[in-house]
C-alpha cells in the first residue's frame, strides 16, 4: 500500500474515532452550542439563509456560515444534536488531514504521520471538532489557506523540503489560499483574514531579512534593533505587497461581502454594527461576560488544551529554536510553525477579552512541530536528557493519579453517583507508567507509541463516555417532559420570568418570551397569546421568590429539577386547569 494512502487512513481512523463516537449522545451544553444549533434551526424553519435569529431576535455574534452548514445538516439528517455537531466534527477530521500534509510537506512523512495523530487527540481541539460552533469552520479554512501557501512555496528533494519561493508564483493557489480565507471570513469575521495572513506575513518578514541579520547580537541596543528589523517600514511594506494585497482583498471580498451587505441592509445596518463593534472591537477592548486573564493566560491555556502533546511544548521548542540558529534543513519549518503559533497567542494576549477557543487555529502549527521533534527522536537524531522524558511522561502519570483522585472527590459534590469516572485516570497513568519505562530503556519509538496510543484511547473516553455520563445529570429531558405533560410545543406557549438559557430555548423547540415584571409575567402566564395556545412559565427558584407575592398558589402548579452546576433549581410553572362546572359556576355569577 502507497505510503500517503495509508497515513491518510491512519489519520481519518484516529480522527474518526475522537470526533464522531457518541457525537450525538449528550445534550447541547450551555450557553454557545444551544445559540448556535438554535439560531441554525429558525433560519431553516423561516428559509432564511441570510438573517441569523435565536429566539426570534437578531443572533449579531457569529456570521452565517456555520449556520449555513448545521442547516444542510439538519435538511438531511433531522435537528438533533448530532445534526448540529457533524459538521464541525468532518471539518476537524479536515483539518487533521491538512496537519498531517503541511507536516509532510514541511518534515518528511513520519512528521506528518505525528502530527496529525497529535493535532486530533490534544483536548481543545477535540472540544472545537465536536461542539455546534464557529471554531472547526473557521479553523479548517485557516489551515487550508496555510496548506495551499506551504504547497505553493516549497519543492520536494530527496532529502528535504525547501522553500523555494517568498509567495506562490500560481493564480489558482493565490487564489485559492484567499478564497479559503473568505470562507474563513464568513465564519468568524475579520480575524479569517487577518490572523492566517499574519502568519504568512511574519514568517515572510523574518525570511526575507537581509544576510548577516541573523548573527547574534551582543549588545542590548543591538539586540533590539534585531527584533526590530523584521518591522523596518520599507522591509514591511515590500514583504505586504509580496503577498499581492489588492488580489487578498479582491477575492476575499467576492467570497464574504455579498452575505456581509444583504445581512447589513436587511437588519438596516443593526447586524453589521452588533457584530463589528460589540462583539469584535468591545471584546478586543473590554473584557466581555468575565472572560479575562493576564499575559500567562493563554501559555498556559496551550499547555492545558494541547494535552497530552503538550508534555513534549518545552524541548519541542528548545529543539526548534537550535534549529533556526543553525540554520539546518530544519530551520524554515519550524521557524513557520513558531510563526503560527506565536503570532495567534501574541495577538489574543493583547485581546482584553480572553477564551481558551481564540487560539485553536494555531493548535496545527504545534501540532506539526511536535511531530517533527517526535520524528526526530524516534529517528535518533539527537539525544535528550533523562530529566526531560522523565518529566513529560512523570507530567502524564500525575495527571491521570490526579483524576483518580480527584475526580470521585468532585463527584461527590457536583455530580453524585459518578465516582467510576475517576478510573478513566487509569488511561494517562498507565500509559504515561509504560511510555516512562520504554525511555528509561532507550526505546523512545515504544514511548512515543505508548504516547499515541494513550491519546487516542483519552479522547473517547472523556468526550463520548465521561461526557454522556455527565450529562446525565442536566434532566434536560425531564424539563421537556414537564414543559409538554398537557400538549405539544404547537399547543402550549413557553414564557419566563427573566432572561431564559440558551438550552431551555432549543429544546422548547419555540421563541421563549422573557418578562421582567411580576405583574406582566403573571398576567401573561393566566392568559393566551395571539393563536389561544395555553401557557407555562420558566424561571429558577431564586426568580421564582420575586413572583410568588403575585400568584395565588391554589391557582398553579410548580415542577423543580436541579439546574446544573447553577446552585439553584429550575421551576416550571402552569396554571392548574379548572373543572368545567367550576368555570361555568364562575362565569354565571360574572353574569
Amino acid at each position: 500500500m502507497n505510503q500517503s494512502v495509508r497515513d491518510a487512513g491512519i489519520i481519518l481512523f484516529v480522527a474518526g474515532v475522537a470526533f464522531l463516537t457518541n457525537l450525538g449522545g449528550p445534550h447541547l451544553w450551555d450557553r454557545d452550542e444551544p445559540r448556535n444549533a438554535g439560531c441554525a434551526a429558525e433560519m431553516l424553519a423561516a428559509n432564511d439563509w441570510v438573517k441569523p435569529t435565536f429566539n426570534a431576535e437578531l443572533r449579531e455574534h457569529k456570521p452565517v456560515l456555520t449556520y449555513w452548514f448545521m442547516m444542510i445538516s439538519y435538511a438531511i439528517f433531522g435537528v438533533t444534536e448530532f445534526s448540529a455537531r457533524l459538521p464541525s466534527a468532518l471539518l476537524g477530521i479536515g483539518s487533521s488531514l491538512l496537519t498531517w500534509l503541511i507536516g509532510r510537506r514541511l518534515f518528511g512523512a513520519r512528521a506528518g504521520l505525528w502530527a496529525g495523530v497529535a493535532i486530533a487527540t490534544t483536548l481543545m481541539f477535540g472540544v472545537a471538532s465536536r461542539a455546534a460552533t464557529p471554531d472547526a469552520p473557521l479553523i479548517f479554512f485557516s489551515t487550508l489557506a496555510i496548506a495551499i501557501y506551504v504547497v505553493g512555496t516549497t519543492s520536494k528533494t530527496d532529502s528535504e523540503t525547501v522553500f523555494e519561493k517568498d509567495f506562490p508564483d500560481s493564480w489558482p493557489a493565490i487564489l485559492g489560499m484567499y478564497a479559503a480565507m473568505g470562507m474563513a471570513v464568513l465564519a468568524k469575521g475579520p480575524i479569517g483574514l487577518v490572523l492566517p495572513t499574519a502568519v504568512i506575513g511574519m514568517f515572510l518578514l523574518i525570511r526575507r531579512l537581509p544576510e548577516g541579520s541573523s548573527d547574534s547580537p551582543s549588545t542590548w541596543s543591538a539586540r533590539i534593533r534585531k527584533l526590530a528589523a523584521p518591522f523596518a517600514p520599507v522591509h514591511f511594506l515590500k514583504t505586504c505587497w509580496t503577498m499581492k494585497p489588492i488580489t487578498c482583498l479582491a477575492c476575499v471580498a467576492a467570497i464574504a461581502l455579498p452575505w456581509y451587505l444583504w445581512v447589513h441592509f436587511r437588519t438596516d445596518g443593526e447586524w453589521t454594527y452588533g457584530f463589528f463593534v460589540k462583539h469584535n472591537v468591545g471584546r478586543a477592548m473590554n473584557s466581555m461576560d468575565g472572560h479575562r486573564g493576564n499575559i500567562l493566560f493563554y501559555p498556559a491555556t496551550l499547555i492545558v488544551g494541547f494535552f497530552p502533546w503538550s508534555i513534549f511544548w518545552l524541548i519541542t521548542l528548545l529543539d526548534g529554536l537550535k534549529a533556526i540558529r543553525q540554520n539546518n534543513r530544519y530551520a524554515a519549518g519550524y521557524l513557520f510553525a513558531i510563526c503560527w503559533v506565536g503570532v495567534y497567542v501574541a495577538l489574543f494576549s493583547l485581546a482584553k477579552t480572553k477564551l481558551p477557543s481564540y487560539i485553536t487555529p494555531c493548535y496545527p502549527g504545534l501540532a506539526i512541530a511536535t511531530g517533527a521533534f517526535i520524528d526526530r527522536w524516534n529517528r535518533g537524531s539527537f539525544q535528550i536528557a533523562p530529566v526531560w522524558s522523565r518529566l513529560a511522561f512523570g507530567s502524564v502519570m500525575f495527571v491521570g493519579t490526579a483524576v483518580l483522585i480527584g475526580i470521585p472527590i468532585a463527584s461527590s459534590l457536583l455530580v453524585p453517583g459518578e465516582m467510576v469516572l475517576g478510573l478513566l485516570g487509569l488511561i494517562p497513568l498507565v500509559g504515561g507508567l509504560v511510555a516512562l519505562l520504554a525511555s528509561e530503556r532507550q526505546q523512545i519509538q515504544r514511548a512515543t507509541f505508548a504516547t499515541a496510543v494513550t491519546a487516542v484511547l483519552m479522547s473517547p473516553a472523556v468526550f463520548a463516555f465521561a461526557a454522556d455520563r455527565i450529562d446525565r445529570h442536566r434532566r434536560v429531558d425531564e424539563m421537556v417532559d414537564s414543559l409538554y405533560q398537557n400538549g405539544s410545543p404547537e399547543s402550549v406557549d413557553v414564557i419566563s420570568f427573566h432572561s431564559p438559557e440558551s438550552s431551555w430555548i432549543f429544546y422548547a423547540k419555540q421563541p421563549i418570551e422573557r418578562f421582567r415584571e411580576p405583574e406582566e409575567a403573571r398576567d401573561a402566564l393566566f392568559g393566551k397569546n395571539s393563536q389561544g395556545q395555553s401557557r407555562v412559565l420558566m424561571t429558577t427558584t431564586d426568580k421564582l421568590t420575586q413572583l410568588r407575592p403575585y400568584l395565588r398558589e391554589s391557582e398553579i402548579e410548580i415542577d423543580t429539577m436541579p439546574f446544573f452546576l447553577e446552585g439553584t433549581d429550575i421551576a416550571i410553572v402552569r396554571p392548574i386547569a379548572k373543572p368545567v362546572q367550576q368555570a361555568g359556576a364562575e362565569a354565571s355569577t360574572i353574569r
